[in-house]
């Protein structure tokens, strides 16, 4: 080597240490700022004093101290442990730290911050270590973000109102690095490092939708986090970093496993576990027990209730109460981030009979939909919502839809999968109710002062006043309705009328009471008009010409009708059909407005009066006067086991089929329609499925209860007298 070469080499070596020299002076300088910069907050360009920003700061350390971020909202059946359904924009429950497994804490001190339980928020050595070797990599490799700044940071994000905050709190800028180190050391000031310990771990977030240890506990183990093994605690502990990195969960498990092992070997030198438990745990592999929890409503009906549609009508619900929010779409955030616990009023177990009821009359590939509701008179609680059909989204694999013009298309129908509201709450129409809407032209009539004997001699065709466009039902312009049977020819009162469904009967009658007071009557007990032409006859300037109103030629739903009738059942006091017993929000409040809204919307005298006719199409039998020998639905009496009253309903050729019915205690409403094509008759056959489907909700949703029967009419409501 030449002695140029030599001294090149050596002035190489003297560059390189005064280069060493300078990085650590500048470490130091570093560290000595940075002492600095938490004790005296920047004072920023606006004039803002050293005090007003302490002040700031003050302020937003206390915010963040008591943050939560958002949960997740549970909810449940009646009985308060059948789980419906979960609400989220993160998966996340927060537990107390002592349901956390002591090991848990320990692995996440030992990946994350080993000087936790030492430092006041910033951990200096660490500071000084990250700067040391950035400096020496030549770009930012360590952070040193101690846990407390790691909460600050989720904190800060959590509580960013717009798209502008969440990325100045990101942003890798030493500016924002120094905010989160003044409000970690203020945070320490306020909260004991325990209670930042159990901020962190329901804030922090561990890949796969999981938010916090609760969810990374059941989402990766199916377990609670207090029953964490040390092999499910160091993984868990390793994802913190990058989630997507080590997920456990991929295909090839080796960064996983390599990235646990390591978590074990930093608990083994901080001396929470032994070097034999720490070889041993690392010989094992890694064992998942995934879990999914559903969001929102999709997904609960692959149980075998299928709590689908209920579900949907609790969210519905929700976001028609103002109390949650001022808009609907402030009331979902707040049912998917409030972390709420909703119990609804649905009855588990009336749920599932009603639910295996519909299943074995009809599968869910059926054109049909088969469904029903139950409500409880007196509260409007909903029992039961079943139908034959899955809520879900995904509708691929549908059949063609029934209308010839759609299938022709290759346009899908709603079967097996929808989400449509088939029973009610939502946007759906409804299906035409039949002969079931008779019952308004009853109450309006009663309540007009016609007794239950008022007679009308009810040919097999009648000649009304109202005028109508050429059709099966019109004779010389005006609406001519017929009977099912010429039997039913002869002299009728409300009981034979109603229990043998004499159509001609109720043409006259509604002829007499006048069909707006029936129109306004079904408004009265919940019933509402939402397609154009229903709401066009139904209209102030139309409704006494729709005479054709009393046989059902409108829509409706399940869940109107099952309130409707459970007015009758209740005496007369209408109460808004509601889904939920209770909220209870994050703190053990108890959310108000949950109780029945209830209202008089009939006489006792008249309730009683429509029950006693109600009882004839049952089989239960009038008790102030003669139901004519036979009726419609005479097997419910028998299937039922107790009093019960109610109608059936079909509409022209057999397109829609009905049975509403009631006990004192609960009232259903069972349907059978095509959602699709309501011209596609369900044949005579499928007639009285909803009538088996209305008896078996009635009888398995009043098992258990004592029978109370119904209280007989005032003579005044039999004879006007």
């Amino acid at each position: 080597m030449g002695l140029t070469q030599a001294y090149q080499g050596l002035r190489q070596r003297l560059i390189n240490a005064a280069e060493g020299i300078r990085s650590l002076l500048k470490v130091g300088a570093l560290a000595g700022l940075l002492v600095a910069a938490l004790a005296f907050p920047v004072v920023g360009t606006g004039g803002l004093s050293a005090k007003a920003g302490v002040d700031a700061l003050d302020k937003l350390s206390v915010k963040l101290g008591e943050s939560t971020p958002p949960q997740t909202t549970y909810v449940y059946a009646s009985d308060g442990t059948t789980l419906l359904s979960t609400f989220y924009d993160e998966f996340r429950r927060n537990v107390p730290l002592d349901e956390v497994a002591p090991i848990m804490r320990q692995a996440i001190i030992s990946a994350e911050d080993s000087r936790f339980y030492e430092h006041r928020g910033v951990d200096i050595r660490g500071v000084a270590r990250a700067m040391a070797a950035n400096q020496k990599g030549g770009e930012v490799s360590q952070g040193a973000s101690t846990l407390t700044m790691q909460y600050v940071r989720g904190a800060l994000q959590h509580n960013a109102s717009s798209a502008d905050e969440i990325l100045a709190v990101t942003e890798q800028t030493p500016s924002r690095k120094l905010r989160e180190m003044r409000l970690a050391t203020t945070i320490e000031e306020r909260l004991t490092k325990d209670e930042i310990m159990e901020k962190y771990l329901n804030q922090v977030y561990f890949g796969h939708r999981a938010y916090g240890i609760y969810a990374a506990s059941y989402i990766y183990f199916s377990k609670a986090p207090q029953d964490l093994t040390l092999a499910q605690a160091a993984t868990l502990a390793g994802l913190v970093q990058a989630p997507s990195d080590y997920d456990p969960a991929a295909e090839d498990d080796k960064k996983a496993t390599d990235r646990r092992n390591w978590v074990i070997d930093r608990m083994t030198k901080l001396g929470y576990i032994s070097s034999k438990e720490a070889a041993d745990t690392k010989k094992e592999k890694i064992k998942l027990k995934l879990s999914r929890p559903s969001n929102a409503c999709i997904g609960t009906s692959k149980k075998a209730q299928r709590f689908g549609f209920f579900c949907d009508y609790v969210r519905q619900w929700w976001r028609s109460q103002p109390q949650f929010g001022a808009t609907p779409r402030d009331r979902e955030n707040d049912l998917r981030r409030g972390g709420y616990t909703i119990i609804t009023s649905m009855d588990p177990n009336t749920q599932k009979a009603s639910q295996k009821k519909v299943d074995s009359l009809s599968s869910r590939d059926s054109k049909h939909a088969l469904g029903v509701t139950a409500v409880e008179p007196g509260t409007g609680r909903i029992k039961a919502m079943a139908v034959n059909r899955t809520f879900e989204i995904d509708q691929t694999n549908n059949g063609l839809h029934s209308e010839p013009t759609a299938a022709a298309k290759g346009m899908r129908g709603n079967y097996p999968n929808t989400v449509n509201s088939l029973l009610g709450g939502g946007d759906v129409a409804g299906y035409q109710a039949g002969s079931t809407f008779k019952m308004f032209t009853m109450l309006a009539a009663l309540e007009e002062g016609m007794p239950l004997n008022t007679n009308i001699y009810s040919p097999n065709q009648v000649a009304t006043k109202y005028p109508v466009a050429a059709g099966p039902a019109s004779c010389g312009g005006v609406w001519c309705p017929s009977n099912a049977s010429k039997a039913m020819t002869g002299n009728q009162t409300m009981w034979s009328g109603f229990g043998k469904s004499v159509n001609t009967y109720f043409a006259q009658l509604v002829q007499r009471v006048g069909a707006e007071k029936a129109v306004r009557m079904a408004e009265r007990l919940g019933l509402d008009w939402r397609s154009e032409s229903d709401a066009f006859y139904a209209s102030e300037d139309h409704a006494d010409g729709w005479g054709a109103f009393t046989l059902g030629v409108a829509d409706t739903t399940p869940l109107e009708m099952a309130g409707a009738y459970a007015t009758i059942a209740a005496e007369g006091m209408y109460c808004e059909p509601t889904p939920v017993l209770k909220a209870i929000d994050q703190t053990g409040r108890e959310m108000a407005k949950t109780a029945p809204d209830c209202h008089r919307e009939l006489s006792k005298k008249v309730a009683r009066a429509a029950t006693d006719a109600a009882r004839c199409p049952t089989g239960t039998q009038a008790s102030r006067g003669s139901c004519g020998g036979w009726s419609t639905a005479s097997s419910v009496h028998t299937q039922v086991g107790r009093q019960v009253a109610g109608k059936t309903g079909t509409t022209d050729s057999d397109r829609a089929a009905w049975f509403v019915g009631y006990a004192p205690q609960l009232a259903v409403a069972a349907f059978m329609s095509d959602p699709d094509n309501p011209f596609n008759p369900v044949g005579e056959g499928n007639s009285k499925k909803p009538i088996d489907v209305a008896a078996t909700t009635l009888k398995e949703g009043l098992k258990g209860e004592k029978e109370i029967k119904f209280k007989p009419p005032p003579r005044s409501m039999v004879s006007g007298k």
